[in-house]
Parts: structure tokens; sequence; C-alpha cells
């Protein structure tokens, strides 16, 4: 399905934003780790595809694509139903409070609201078209937990519902090989 990886970098990249009212997080390499799910278990079975496609490719083109893959900051744990994303965070972002959200402009706010160290959102995207909402609770400035629910309309026009939960933890002040997002 053409949406799945496209609704994973875009849940990666809307939790990933902090409002500017938002306390500071720290800059550099940041490791978010997000379990998706559907209701109708279409999700998992396709992440279990994937994982087994992988698996059955020869062991020099699986090692290229696991490595193309890291390069940009994403792991799979189909067996866990894991995704693991790595971001970088620069130190001009942290210090504007400007977190890499949704590089290919696809996403936007529609509703933000902040409690002391828990922010409430609600989003609209396009390509694959689709609106959520969801919550992070900030754990100082190296952590957050974030859950999220979001709603995209297949090609045959069926309502698709994915849950994620994620935990996000501050590996590094140093990103290595991932470049922090320019805003666009």
């Amino acid at each position: 399905m053409r949406w799945f990886p496209a609704l994973t970098l875009a849940c990666a990249g809307m939790a990933c934003m902090l409002p500017a009212q938002a306390q500071k997080i720290a800059p550099g390499l940041w490791e978010i780790q997000m379990k998706l799910s559907s209701a109708d278990g279409r999700l998992q079975e396709q992440m279990a595809r994937m994982q087994k496609e992988l698996a059955a490719l020869p062991a020099d083109q699986r090692k290229m694509m696991e490595e193309m893959m890291a390069r940009q900051g994403v792991a799979l744990d189909a067996a866990k139903g894991l995704q693991s994303v790595r971001v970088c965070i620069s130190k001009e972002q942290a210090e504007r409070d400007e977190l890499p959200a949704d590089p290919e402009g696809r996403c936007k706010y529609e509703r933000m609201q902040r409690s002391g160290s828990t922010l409430r959102f609600a989003f609209t995207c396009t390509d694959p078209a689709s609106r959520g909402e969801g919550e992070i609770k900030l754990q100082g400035d190296k952590a957050y937990t974030a859950r999220m629910t979001t709603e995209t309309t297949d090609k045959r026009g069926q309502v698709q519902r994915v849950e994620m939960n994620q935990q996000a933890r501050w590996l590094s002040a140093d990103c290595g090989s991932i470049r922090p997002a320019a805003k666009r």
C-alpha cells in the first residue's frame, strides 16, 4: 500500500513537532520508536509481508536495502511491530523550537493545545489525504512519549484507521551522518 511509508514518515514527523511555546528539547540525534497498528490487522500483515520480502532478498541486496534505510535513519522490526526513525535536531532548530516535522510539507496543524508538559494536537495531510489527532507528553529535554490516531481513505474508499504509540529519546549531541531536516 502506497500510503504506509508516507503515513509512517508523516506520523514520525508530526509527533516530533512542538510549538514555539513548548519547553526546549536537546539538540542532537533522537531515536523515535513507533508501534503502529490497525483494528483490521491489515497494517500488521503488511509489515510482516515487508519483513518476509526483505528476508527473501539475496544477502547482498538485503544488506544494500537495510543500509539505504539506515542512512535515512529508518529501521524495522516487524517481529515486534516496531519501526525506529532517527532524526537530527540542530542547535539552531532547538533554540528556535523548530523541530523537523513532515519535511515533504504535506501536513498542517488544525489545532494545538498545551497544558504543562502535555501537547494535544489535530492535523490534516495531503498525499495521501488523511487526518488525525494525538498527544505528546514531554519528559524533560531528552525524552517524550506520544500517541496518535490517523485516518486515511484508501483507493477503494475504505477508511484505514492507524494507531501509533511512540517513545522518543535523545541519543547523542552528534548526529553522525543524519542531517537536520530543512524547513520548507
